[in-house]
C-alpha cells in the first residue's frame, strides 16, 4: 500500500531541524512536515511544538520523487466555516503598541509624493552621484581636470 495523497495516518517524530520535522509513516517511509505546517499559530521554533519519539497524526499534502510533505495542522478536523488564524506573523502585543496602523502623529502629516514627484528626485540625485563619480575616476586616470605635474 502506497501512501496516498490526502490521507491522514499516524506517525513517529525521528528529527527535527529548524525547518521542520522528519516523521516516520507506518510503511516505513519518511515525510517532512515544514515548520508552516506544524501549527496555525506563528511556529518560531518548532522545538516549541514537538520533541522526538512524538506519535502525530499528519495528512499527507504531496508526494513527488520519493519526497512526501506532511501537515499536523490540515490533519486536525476543524468545525465548518472555521480557518486557520495564521496570518504568517507573530500575534500583536496590544494596543498601545507602536505598529498601529496610523504611526504618524497628527501635526507632522504630509500627503504622498506623486509618482512624478518622485522620479523627478530620483533623477536629479542620480545625475548628482554620476557626475561626482565620474569626476572622482578622471582624477585618477590622470584625464582632463586632474593633477599634472
Amino acid at each position: 500500500m502506497s501512501i496516498e495523497v490526502g490521507s491522514k495516518v499516524q506517525g513517529k517524530v525521528t528529527g527535527i531541524t529548524n525547518f521542520g520535522a522528519f516523521v516516520e509513516l507506518p510503511e516505513g517511509s519518511t515525510g517532512l512536515v515544514h515548520i508552516s505546517e506544524v501549527a496555525d499559530s506563528y511556529v518560531k521554533d518548532v522545538n516549541d511544538h514537538l520533541k522526538i519519539g512524538d506519535e502525530v497524526q499528519v495528512k499527507v499534502i504531496s508526494e513527488k520523487d520519493g519526497k512526501v510533505a506532511l501537515s499536523i495542522k490540515k490533519a486536525i478536523d476543524k468545525p465548518e466555516g472555521q480557518t486557520s488564524s495564521y496570518s504568517g506573523r507573530p500575534p500583536r502585543q496590544g494596543r498601545d503598541d507602536r505598529r498601529s496602523k496610523d504611526f504618524r502623529s497628527k501635526g507632522n502629516f504630509k500627503p504622498k509624493e506623486s509618482f512624478e514627484d518622485k522620479m523627478a528626485k530620483f533623477l536629479k540625485s542620480s545625475e548628482e552621484n554620476l557626475s561626482s563619480l565620474k569626476r572622482n575616476t578622471e582624477t585618477k586616470r590622470g584625464g582632463r581636470g586632474g593633477r599634472r605635474g
